[in-house]
């Protein structure tokens, strides 16, 4: 079966497509719009349709939309209730509700050729569930947990897999929810809601929990696997802070206390989870998931053996587990996805035309992860452009910039770089084999999905990815999923005798992650990047820019 899969009611709009139960690509239309988030999560948006990652996929699988046997839209307006039925403050809603029904007609107005008969609605929280139960590595029997704003009229499901099929388990109902709570957070201390919360996160390290006990009042698990989580008085704990005022160490304390209690919550909601199913094997997904934090006590303290969470954990992810979950309906089996690398990619040949187009100097050295590496072990700031681009908000080695871990001095200069607040961490990548000797947490950790504790006598040697709680959000790199990583960074620890570089996703505030080369060359030119790792290429400043003169005329320097 030949499944398109279509996220588009909230935010982060994304097409995956899944052809007999294999994952053939998944796109988000920020990486073709470049508007952040594809767009705001408002109803008067909610008509708005992936519309390029549709067509792209398509395009990647040599199909047109005639070929497809259904079209899984994550969302099922039969489920939904009237916002103030759910105890919800949004008078348009039903607007959103509207545009829902009619999304089979939307969908065949934007891909001419499609009946609407062929569209599919899938529950939200179903679409995450499959989204990480039949993504990932091989489990037949697991457990499922799914945590976000709000979906039809639920915000959490946990579930069971077991074969092809999900089991619904339980679910809770709105108002209570603690995806929206984070969201109200986050907007309180000064960031902009339902896109800002990772920021939250970040901040709630330089604070202490004590406001928890009285938090605790409003946000705490229930006895039925459920929780309560509504009604926060935010401003009885601290000031709101406008957002261009600096942060106090109220609003860290009221970020380190938000971010305590939601740990608290989720590890006993997947403590009852576990008492229910005793599996093993725990998936998680929808925007709570993408707390790594919380991930990763889940995973220290929880009872779960091992933890697994959808690397596109968003509601772009629901684009791919709808698409799943349909395929799985019609008899094909699920299968694990290949990675996160399921976006656009070009051949050597098409990168060379846009840089002769561009009328930059470049060089194709013998080996660009050794010119890449050398670079950095000179302390040079790298911008890698590689392969497919990820599904997801985070860099995995394909969309990346990098640079030393040896020099704390690199943490502010790469928030320069990107135009973001000095209090926001950058990650590392390291090699699988040298990760345990360096970081304690779980491994391995290929999404960079989980926080780990930094051995102590490793922090002073790659201060610039230590945070200032002494953890680092790390990416492990196995040679046999990502050969050209790995030997960049085999090469760098030559050259170092660090086995560890600086990843943060190729991007300035507030844009996407850059997808295509024109992205790549554009923030290259925008931002004091030394080098530019563009597939086979090396593109550098000196040369770029060389004189004030007009880059390059499309000198080849080296071939």
């Amino acid at each position: 079966m030949r499944i398109l899969g279509i996220n588009a009611l909230f935010h982060d709009p994304a097409a995956a497509l899944v052809i007999d139960g294999t994952t053939v690509a998944a796109a988000e239309e920020e990486r073709f719009s470049r508007r952040k988030h594809g767009k705001r999560p408002v109803p008067f948006s909610a008509w708005e349709l992936p519309e390029q990652a549709a067509r792209w996929c398509l395009s990647r699988a040599g199909l047109r939309i005639e070929d497809i046997d259904a079209v899984a839209y994550s969302f099922d307006p039969q489920l939904a209730k009237p916002a103030d039925l759910m105890g919800l403050d949004d008078p348009w809603d039903h607007l959103r509700l509207t545009y829902a029904r009619q999304a089979p007609g939307f969908l065949a107005a934007a891909l001419p050729g499609l009946d609407p008969e062929r569209v599919r609605f899938v529950p939200h929280h179903m679409a995450h569930a499959a989204s990480a139960a039949f993504a990932a590595p091989a489990a037949d029997t697991s457990s499922v947990l799914v945590f976000d704003g709000r979906g039809e009229a639920t915000s959490h499901l946990a579930a069971r897999r077991v074969q092809g099929k999900l089991e619904p388990l339980c679910g809770q109902e709105l108002p209570h929810s603690l995806g929206l709570v984070y969201e109200e957070l986050t907007e309180h201390l000064g960031f902009l809601r339902s896109s800002d919360e990772f920021k939250v996160m970040a901040l709630a390290s330089y604070g202490r929990p004590r406001m928890l006990t009285e938090l605790r009042r409003h946000v705490h698990p229930t006895t039925d696997g459920g929780f309560h989580a509504t009604g926060v008085p935010w401003h009885e704990f601290c000031a709101p802070r406008r957002p261009d005022e600096e942060w106090t160490q109220d609003h860290a304390d009221l970020a380190a206390s938000a971010q305590a209690c939601l740990e608290e919550t989720l590890l006993e909601l997947v403590r009852w989870l576990h008492g229910r199913t005793h599996d093993s094997t725990l998936t998680l997904a929808g925007g709570v998931a993408l707390n790594c934090v919380a991930n990763a006590r889940i995973a220290r303290e929880g009872p779960f053996s091992r933890v697994w969470v959808q690397p596109a954990a968003g509601d772009a992810g629901t684009a791919l587990g709808s698409a799943l979950l349909v395929s799985a309906d019609q008899g094909d089996e699920p299968l694990p996805m290949p990675g996160a690398d399921l976006g656009r990619d070009w051949t050597d040949r098409e990168l060379e035309d846009w840089l002769r187009t561009a009328a930059v100097p470049y060089e194709r050295p013998p080996d660009i992860a050794a010119t890449v590496a050398r670079a950095l072990a000179d302390d040079a700031i790298v911008a890698w452009f590689q392969g497919r681009s990820e599904y997801g908000p985070r860099a995995l080695g394909h969309r990346s910039l990098l640079a030393h871990p040896g020099h704390s001095r690199n943490l502010e200069r790469l928030n320069d770089v990107k135009g973001r607040e000095q209090f926001r961490p950058v990650a590392p990548m390291v090699l699988a084999d040298r990760a345990g000797q360096i970081f304690d947490g779980q491994l391995p950790s290929p999404y960079m999905l989980f926080v780990h504790e930094v051995a102590p006598e490793w922090r002073d040697r790659i201060p610039a990815v230590v945070h200032v709680d002494g953890t680092a959000r790390i990416q492990t790199v196995d040679p046999a999923d990502e050969p050209l990583v790995a030997r960049m960074l085999t090469e760098f620890e030559r050259l170092t005798g660090l086995p560890v570089v600086v990843n943060t996703s190729l991007n300035t505030a507030g844009r996407p992650m850059v997808d295509d080369p024109r992205d790549a060359l554009e923030c290259f030119g925008s931002t004091p990047v030394d080098l530019l790792a563009l597939g086979p290429f090396a593109i550098r400043r000196p040369d770029a820019f060389a004189g004030g003169r007009a880059a390059g005329g499309g000198r080849e320097v080296a071939r």
